[in-house]
């Protein structure tokens, strides 16, 4: 698996879409803040995305631990699952909190 290196590594995510904000072409809400980690590339040829739970404000950026990867096995776009260092959620919570997107794709959580 290609991001598994990342799993358990302090990254710094600038925030694109932030909690609340609207996907600008599928129209859903984003639960979540979601951004990247600068200066990388996925699998989709863009910079590695990535869902930041445990904050409930928008942010414009993050410093935090990646606590899993979301591999999506229908497509090539893996997410990783990033939060303030000591915290951590279930992969039942990860699922949660992250279904208002993921839905759409087949995937298994990495840890």
């Amino acid at each position: 698996m290609q991001n598994a290196e990342y799993i358990g590594k302090i990254v710094n995510i600038k925030m694109d879409r932030p909690l609340g904000s609207i996907h600008p072409k599928h129209g859903f809400v984003y639960e979540t803040n979601y951004g990247y980690v600068p200066n990388t590339v996925s699998g989709d040829g863009e910079e590695l995305d990535a869902y930041v739970l445990g904050v409930h404000k928008p942010l414009d950026s993050f410093k935090g631990v990646v606590v899993a990867i979301i591999h999506r096995t229908n497509d090539n776009d893996d997410k990783l699952v990033v939060m303030e260092i000591g915290r951590n959620y279930t992969d039942d919570q990860i699922r949660a909190l992250t279904e208002f997107q993921e839905q759409w794709f087949e995937s298994v959580i990495i840890r």
